[in-house]
């Protein structure tokens, strides 16, 4: 397929193409088939990326969220994602434009030139590759429109079917009519076609006439010619288990969900759901998609909208579907909080379900990912926004760990809606204080100062003096972000009283901390090396080493500002121990980064060195590559 040949000689290079046809009719697969033989051919030794855009759901992703998961893809994650879009664009443009080997970029099922032109290179150097159901004309691509398949081609295709599945199985040469008239039935739609096909294997020794007459039936009652019949055929012929299985799945928060989740939907158990969601995708009403030693299963969103119009058209399917998102956001909730606890664990805390460690539960995460934020969604809907809410709640830690800032602002957002229309005072309150987080980590600083008084001015009512304290401790860091120096320390210290008469030692440090930054930035250093001091033994007290090392690095920077580079180096040392046990690689690297400074200032060359290469090499284990390239950078200036 040389439009996707970077190597093409022509005066005018085709970077993008754009695929239009109706939905099911192969256009993803006609596009990974193209890259597949691209990339054999080595057209791309800069590797592909795929992101699908799900551009006809309720809820298609943006051009911001695309952007992070291609970021992601080109090895940009955690610490060293830019907080800002405009600065995320900025990198994954830089990227692009350093990448000398030719990439190419798979963006399907998208609905609108608006979510994909943002993300086209800059440059003829890479190539695009789009699917969508209409023709994006408003993009300079090269535009292919992709139709149903000719006549003989669906007669084929149901022929090579049926003997790949059983080489004896010689119904369509026996049957050329019936086979004429399937393929009619099924519009020569091959997503109808793969589906009648199942129907047939199945009745392995009745003709193809036999279904030829029940979708003509199914046709009189639609009273048109669509593919809707072969649909509603194939689900009446399965057995009730399926049937019931198929249409739950079709209410599922996204297209693609696991099978563990899928068991958690319909009540049953994971041996049983697994075998049911095996039988579907003989059916070829689900597709198997391996990932990672696992199987998830995804419906295309033609029969999800069949599926969804069965279940509203019927009373007791209505409410047999209610009762499944209930369970499902049960099951989210159950493991999301499991998922959150094992991000907050300390020693002192009891053990978190299921997950081992840190890895394990945000992998988890970032799997379930498109289901739980389409769950929190769910809340729009009014029977759901408890749950709901407490799950966007603890989605917070795992959303600012990845940076996904503007997913948590839009959850927090629904939340707090949600929770306000139910009269959940404290649900809202919750809500509004994540938001005022998000808000402040996306670098919205007075928007994050309003939410937070929104967040106390509900919790007030409620004489919770350690929601309150939070609430103040949030509300002291966002107006230290606007430069409101005395007015966050005045917070901290409301914040820190009223921890410290709840005999909450860890928070009462984190406030301590909070304060000593903003002494430091009102240049008074002593005061803040006095409140570094006291964040630093409270930690220690706690056990939490994580924290009592930021206290460390903070305590180092203010010595250093006092020229007390002895004391300097001597917290810096004791930053980078705490932070290596905890295996926080991050802040390793910014530990040896401050302490190679404070070397050099003392002019310790040799030391600095070797704190600088140290530096490279824990930036390197967090995957900081920028980090890791400038402490690299700088150790090779002392040589």
């Amino acid at each position: 397929m040389p439009v996707l040949d970077p190597s093409a000689e022509s005066d005018l290079p085709v970077v993008i193409c754009a695929v239009s046809g109706l939905g099911g009719v192969g256009k993803t697969a006609l596009a990974l088939c193209a890259a597949h033989r691209a990339v054999r051919k080595g057209w791309f030794p800069g590797g592909t990326l795929f992101i699908d855009f799900r551009g006809y759901d309720k809820d298609p992703v943006t051009a911001d969220q695309a952007l992070l998961a291609l970021l992601d893809g080109m090895g940009v994650r955690g610490a060293e994602l830019p907080q800002t879009v405009a600065a995320q664009y900025g990198l994954y443009r830089r990227l692009l434009a350093e990448e000398r080997r030719s990439m190419l970029l798979i963006l399907d099922n998208a609905s609108d030139p608006e979510q994909v032109a943002p993300l086209v290179p800059g440059n003829d150097h890479h190539r695009v590759l789009i699917t969508s159901r209409d023709r994006l004309t408003e993009l300079d691509a090269r535009l292919v429109g992709l139709d149903v398949l000719r006549p003989e081609a669906a007669a084929e295709l149901i022929d090579r079917s049926l003997r790949l599945s059983d080489g004896g199985d010689d119904r369509a040469a026996c049957e050329p009519e019936a086979v004429a008239e399937l393929a009619v039935l099924c519009g020569h739609h091959p997503l109808a076609l793969r589906i009648a096909v199942g129907m047939l294997r199945k009745r392995r020794y009745r003709g193809i006439a036999s279904l030829v007459d029940e979708l003509r039936d199914a046709e009189d009652r639609a009273g048109t010619l669509c593919v809707r019949p072969v649909f509603e055929v194939a689900y009446e012929q399965l057995p009730l288990e399926q049937a019931r299985l198929l249409r739950l799945l079709c209410l599922a928060p996204a297209a693609e969900v696991s099978g563990e989740a899928a068991g958690a939907l319909a009540d049953l158990g994971i041996d049983q759901t697994a075998g049911l969601l095996e039988e579907l995708a003989s059916s070829h009403l689900v597709t198997p998609v391996p990932m990672r030693g696992d199987v998830r299963w995804r419906l295309h969103d033609l029969v999800r909208a069949f599926g969804v119009s069965v279940v509203a058209g019927d009373a007791d399917l209505t409410e047999e579907g209610q009762a499944a998102r209930k369970r499902m956001l049960e099951f989210y909730h159950r493991w999301a909080s499991a998922a959150d606890d094992r991000l907050n664990w300390l020693p002192d805390m009891p053990e978190p379900d299921r997950f081992a460690a840190v890895p394990e539960a945000v992998a988890w995460l970032d799997g379930e990912r498109a289901c739980l934020v389409g769950a929190v969604q769910w809340a729009r809907e009014g029977l759901y926004a408890d749950m709901a809410v407490k799950l966007a709640v603890r989605l917070s830690r795992y959303l600012d760990w990845r940076r996904y800032y503007d997913e948590w602002v839009a959850l927090a957002r629904i939340a707090q809606e949600a929770a306000h229309r139910a009269g959940d005072l404290l649900g809202e309150a919750d809500a509004w204080d994540r938001l005022a987080i998000a808000l402040r980590e996306a670098d919205q600083p007075e928007e994050a100062i309003s939410a937070h008084r929104r967040c106390l001015d509900l919790l007030q009512a409620t004489g919770d003096d350690g929601r309150v304290a939070s609430a103040w401790e949030g509300l002291g860091l966002a107006l230290a972000d606007a430069g409101r120096l005395e007015e966050a320390m005045e917070a901290d210290i409301r914040a820190r009283d009223l921890f410290r008469a709840a005999g909450n030692d860890r928070l009462e440090g984190n406030t301590w901390n909070h304060l000593g930054i903003a002494l430091h930035r009102a240049d008074r250093v002593e005061e803040a090396i006095d409140a570094y001091l006291r964040a630093r033994d409270l930690y220690e007290v706690v056990g939490d080493r994580n924290r009592a090392g930021m206290a460390w690095n903070n305590l180092g920077l203010a010595l250093k500002d006092t020229g007390r580079l002895t004391e300097a180096i001597d917290a810096f040392g004791n930053a980078l121990v705490r932070h290596r046990e905890f295996g926080d690689s991050y802040r390793e690297g910014a530990a040896l980064w401050n302490l190679a400074r404070a070397h050099e200032i003392a002019d310790q060359p040799a030391e600095a060195r070797t704190a600088w290469l140290a530096a490279a090499e824990a930036f390197a284990r967090a995957d900081a590559p920028d980090e890791a390239a400038a402490a690299q950078s700088h150790a090779h200036a002392l040589t």
